[in-house]
């Protein structure tokens, strides 16, 4: 037997079996409610004050439990540490380093100071004793390097190249005296300079962030150069203009003196920068040069001539020297 739905019919089933669903989640949610409510009014009030004022109790529960992963050997005490004793409550006394870090590599001393250093220079000397008789003040440069034992002790290789003039008053003297044996000359100039290879040590005595203080001093070989010149006309060739006549000095007599010399003086550092190696240094220095004196003679019956003596005596000077060390 078949039954059969109307559209009427099913509309009014549906909205019943919707009625009693809603029905019954209301009854489930207020039963819930009520129960909540009874539990909460079952509990004591908590006090804020008193718990944050309660002592805290750090005592280890026998009941606790810890991983596994954790034994007896593991788990450290105050007997572990010796802290139980009022005499091990001190801490340990601290480990005392150097002030400075020790360096091992092929640059650096164990200081750390540079092993290598290297100089460079320029300045003007001043003759004394008797070169300032004759000379007069010029220029001068400087070159060297050496090796550094520590912050304090080196040793230097120097080339110095020092230049002087010669004194009105030497040269009109020696133009008299030319001219009297019949040289003719209308005019006479000259100049004068010395080379030398030195060795010195240093002794840098004073060391601060920028500034710092040393004191040299050393010993080497001095070759000494004096030349007269005089103006003569001759033929210049240019590769532009080719030749032509023009004037130039020409060498009428000169004399040279090698010998051993001794320097010594006090020179000034400063850097820019407490960590740059680079430092300018400004120097002052006393020479002395052994030169062999030879007697005056311009006889003409003896195997030289020597017009100027003063080129063979000691030479003295004092060379000012400013540069950079680095």
């Amino acid at each position: 037997m078949y039954t059969t739905i109307t559209k009427n019919r099913l509309s009014s089933l549906i909205t019943r079996t919707a009625a009693v669903t809603l029905f019954a989640a209301s009854a489930t949610l207020v039963s819930h409610a009520q129960q909540s409510a009874g539990t909460s009014s079952s509990l004591s009030p908590v006090s804020l004050q008193k718990t944050l004022a309660a002592p805290l109790n750090l005592t280890v529960p026998d009941d606790l439990n810890y991983s596994s992963s954790v034994g007896e050997v593991e788990m450290a005490t105050a007997e572990n540490f010796n802290l139980t004793g009022s005499e091990d409550t001190q801490p340990p006394p601290r480990r005392h380093y150097g002030r400075r870090p020790t360096y091992s590599d092929s640059t650096h001393n164990a200081d750390g100071s540079n092993k290598w250093t290297f100089v460079v220079g320029a300045g003007f000397n001043l003759p004394v004793g008797g070169t300032h008789g004759y000379a007069t003040t010029s220029y001068r440069f400087q070159g060297g390097f050496g090796r550094n034992f520590n912050k304090n002790f080196g040793v230097l290789l120097q080339f110095d190249w020092d230049r002087f003039g010669i004194q009105t008053n030497t040269l009109n003297n020696l133009l008299a005296l030319y001219n009297s044996l019949g040289a003719g000359l209308s005019q006479l100039g000259g100049s004068s300079h010395v080379w030398s290879f030195t060795l010195n040590p240093i002794y840098n005595f004073a060391q601060h962030d920028n500034w710092g203080g040393y004191a040299v001093g050393g010993l080497g070989f001095y070759h000494k150069y004096t030349s007269f010149t005089t103006v003569a006309t001759g033929t210049c060739f240019d590769p532009y203009y080719g030749y032509f006549t023009c004037q130039a000095n020409q060498p009428i007599d000169w004399y040279t003196s090698n010998a051993f010399g001794l320097n010594g003086g006090l020179g000034l550092t400063y850097k820019f920068s407490r960590f740059a190696d680079e430092r300018f240094f400004a120097e002052v220095r006393y020479v002395y040069n052994f030169n062999q004196r030879r007697p005056f003679d311009v006889s003409g019956t003896t195997s030289y001539f020597n017009a100027f003596p003063q080129a063979s005596q000691p030479t003295t000077y004092i060379p000012v020297t400013f540069g950079i060390r680095f």
